[in-house]
């Protein structure tokens, strides 16, 4: 399960401990400009829980200084070994232009910092002169016993293709389909005959999640939420292979009209509807080549709550 970045540091205790004793495998930190913090919540759960893995997503890449998100994870790897997943993106460069770091190339910085946050976590002593990144002579006392997954937090071409060359994996926004996934992954190198094997590299989604007895109680929940994402005209959707079937649909019948498509086209798309639905969708990420799923709760608090019970279900199959 994610946990909102909307949502009171103090509600992540219920959240973490839940899902821990409930047999859920992973809680996901959501952090964004200027919400709740990313590492400090990441740090608590980790505290709060004996066998929950907690994934950080996702930090921006150049929020702090390349050394210190290196000090930051080496740390919380060290409290928990083997339950960390760290994820580093671009981070939206409006709210970078806000706090003075905006880079002028975000494709190059991310690979600089992804680049340089490996080698101090693998225990090196590290130089590094490049357009974004410099560094003299810094290597961490202390790096991680096990060191955890880096994952790229990104979404176009170039950045995936990127993600594929220096990272150990990706996190994939929502709404992360099936066709999504493997589309992403063709676009990171990490797909087909020539490929090799995925399981180095760690493919982590995002997803939405709502379950509801009815099908039609659920679209009548979502359907603002999917007419949101058409009107934006997200990348993510186009790679389904409904998609032209879908803008027509939504052009004819409008949001309401969402309720009514077919059921197919919601189970592809994210965990929504029944129990059972929610299932078959993440039967399928995983048939895709997924490894972690993080489902996004509502952002209302007390629905979010009840949700968990949604969640630890699915994760026990």
């Amino acid at each position: 399960m994610c946990f909102d970045r909307t949502f009171p540091a103090p509600a992540l205790r219920q959240f973490a401990t839940r899902l821990d004793s409930g047999g859920a495998d992973q809680l996901w930190i959501i952090e964004d400009c200027f919400y709740t913090a990313g590492v400090s919540l990441a740090a608590t759960a980790l505290a709060l829980t004996e066998r929950l893995t907690v994934g950080l997503g996702i930090l921006p890449a150049v929020a702090r200084n390349p050394a210190i998100t290196a000090m930051e994870i080496a740390t919380l790897a060290n409290l928990a070994p083997g339950r960390l997943l760290a994820g580093i993106g671009h981070g939206l460069q409006s709210w970078m232009e806000q706090i003075g770091a905006r880079t002028p190339s975000p494709l190059t910085t991310l690979d600089e910092v992804l680049t340089v946050v490996r080698r101090l976590l693998n225990g090196e002593k590290v130089s590094f002169d490049g357009r974004e990144v410099h560094l003299r002579d810094v290597q961490l006392d202390q790096p991680p016993t096990t060191v955890p997954p880096l994952l790229a937090g990104v979404q176009g071409p170039k950045s995936l293709a990127l993600a594929g060359r220096v990272a150990d994996g990706v996190v994939l926004a929502e709404p992360a389909s099936p066709s999504y996934v493997r589309w992403a992954l063709q676009q990171a190198g990490r797909s087909g005959a020539d490929s090799g094997s995925q399981d180095d590299f760690h493919t982590a989604v995002f997803s939405v999640v709502c379950v509801e007895d009815s099908r039609a109680a659920a679209y009548e929940y979502m359907a603002p939420w999917l007419a949101g994402l058409l009107d934006a005209d997200n990348a993510a959707l186009r790679v389904v292979p409904f998609h032209s079937d879908l803008l027509d649909w939504y052009r004819r019948h409008g949001r309401e009209g969402l309720v009514r498509m077919p059921t197919d086209w919601w189970i592809e798309l994210a965990p929504i509807g029944t129990l059972d639905d929610a299932a078959q969708h993440l039967r399928a990420l995983e048939q895709a080549g997924v490894h972690s799923i993080g489902l996004f709760p509502s952002p209302v608090l007390a629905v979010a709550q009840r949700q968990l019970g949604h969640v630890v279900r699915l994760a026990a199959g």
